[in-house]
């Protein structure tokens, strides 16, 4: 009998536990331990962050799920990970061993690097997390009642775009259907080298379809833009040239700023030599396993991969949701032929489906695989992003709600459009 355990249960790591249920033998246990026992859809923060969902909306409790999965679910943060022993060290000084271990975590938001920053203490909302989806709600109604400038964006060391691109829009909506969009200037500010880079260096045509988007709706735009510090009412931000020098220094006035963050990765795994890398992110083969610690599998966000090229300011590589599932799929495929005295050879295509919602209309985009050079490079505009975000919102919680990972249409639909999570590789 072989115990697994899985930590993180967000988008990866609550579907990681359901297909590691599919995957691995009758008397195998799985144990999920995460600091939140509630399942929240991050793609939606920014809806609840203009009130167009509320928490209840877009959360699921857990616990009755895995029960009804036979996996054993532990609801405390972990404190501490010794990868000598096998052994997580939990909050409420507890301990949890394990013969393999999947890294699920997510990242840890870095808020604290730039003076004045976030929603902790500092002048700025975010959309990471659903607490902070709501802090930033009772602003936006603040704004709306007393209209004044808008930044909206990214950071330095930010490896999460979209999101930035999507509540820019979602929040323009808003302003335009409470009347006050007039009297809203907004500014998009970014690491990224031009408008809809993504970390990606763009996706089909991200970059005109973005900067279109953009003028149309009256918003200025400041790439290659490293923010240096956060007042109450302004933020400094510089404009860096392509050889790391200072081109202009901006004051950027504001009575409203949502900013995505750096990531890094979490406390319990900093500093792990050969598990992680200086910024904390698990470093993982082509198989989603750690070379230092073989039994250990990393999936997500918190997984460390180069940035696609060298940029003025730093922009990292996001991971988006399709992106995970193919990890997900390749790391349970894998841990089953481990358990069985078998090699992993599952290898995910890291393929990218993004649905990036504006409120009205949106922009949809497919990289295949998700680092270029690409076989499949596409992005379009239209309504019909919007109402797919919409209903995409409502399958995927339907999903995660009866633990479920890839149901059988989901598969064949999946194979219709040619998108696979699995490379071709030696049968199991």
């Amino acid at each position: 009998m072989a115990h697994v355990v899985v930590l993180g249960a967000g988008l990866g790591g609550s579907i990681m536990a359901y297909e590691l249920r599919e995957q691995l033998r009758p008397e195998d246990r799985i144990t999920v331990v995460t600091r939140d026992p509630l399942y929240h859809f991050v793609p939606s923060n920014p809806w609840v962050a203009v009130n167009w969902r509320q928490r209840r909306d877009i959360t699921i409790d857990l616990a009755p799920v895995m029960a009804r999965k036979g996996i054993d679910f532990r609801p405390v943060a972990a404190e501490a990970l010794d990868p000598g022993a096998r052994r997580l060290t939990l909050a409420d000084g507890s301990t949890v061993d394990y013969d393999y271990l999947v890294i699920a975590t997510g990242p840890e938001l870095a808020f604290d690097e730039i003076e004045g920053f976030g929603p902790h203490g500092g002048h700025t909302q975010s959309v990471c997390h659903v607490d902070h989806a709501e802090q930033a709600q009772a602003a936006v109604e603040k704004l709306i009642a007393d209209p004044g400038p808008v930044v909206v964006g990214a950071v330095q060391g930010a490896s999460c775009f979209g999101p930035a691109y999507e509540f820019l829009f979602v929040l323009e909506t808003a302003l335009r259907r409470a009347r006050v969009r007039d009297r809203v200037p907004m500014t998009y500010v970014t690491p990224e080298p031009y408008v809809g880079h993504m970390g990606l260096d763009g996706v089909g045509d991200t970059r005109g379809l973005l900067e279109s988007a953009m003028r149309e709706r009256h918003v200025k735009w400041i790439t290659s833009a490293r923010v240096r510090k956060v007042a109450e009412t302004a933020m400094t931000v510089e404009e860096v040239a392509e050889d790391g020098s200072v081109k202009a220094t901006h004051e950027l006035p504001f009575a409203f700023s949502m900013m995505i963050p750096g990531f890094r990765g979490i406390r319990p795994l900093m500093g792990l030599e050969g598990l992680v890398n200086p910024r904390g992110f698990v470093i993982v083969d082509e198989h989603q396993r750690n070379p230092r610690y073989p039994e250990i599998f990393g999936i997500g966000v918190c997984v460390a991969i180069p940035p696609v090229s060298p940029t003025p300011v730093p922009c990292g590589v996001p991971k988006t949701g399709f992106m995970i599932e193919s990890m997900v799929t390749a790391t349970a495929h894998n841990i089953g032929a481990l358990v069985r005295g078998r090699e992993p050879g599952r290898r995910g295509t890291w393929n990218a489906v993004c649905l990036a919602d504006f409120g009205d209309t949106g922009v949809a985009f497919i990289a295949q695989p998700q680092i270029p050079p690409r076989n499949v490079n596409w992005s379009s505009e239209g309504k019909w992003v919007h109402m797919a975000k919409v209903g995409f919102e409502k399958y995927f919680m339907r999903k995660i709600g009866k633990g479920q990972s890839e149901p059988f249409y989901e598969s064949l639909a999946l194979r219709v459009l040619g998108l696979d999570k699995l490379k071709d590789s030696a049968p199991e």
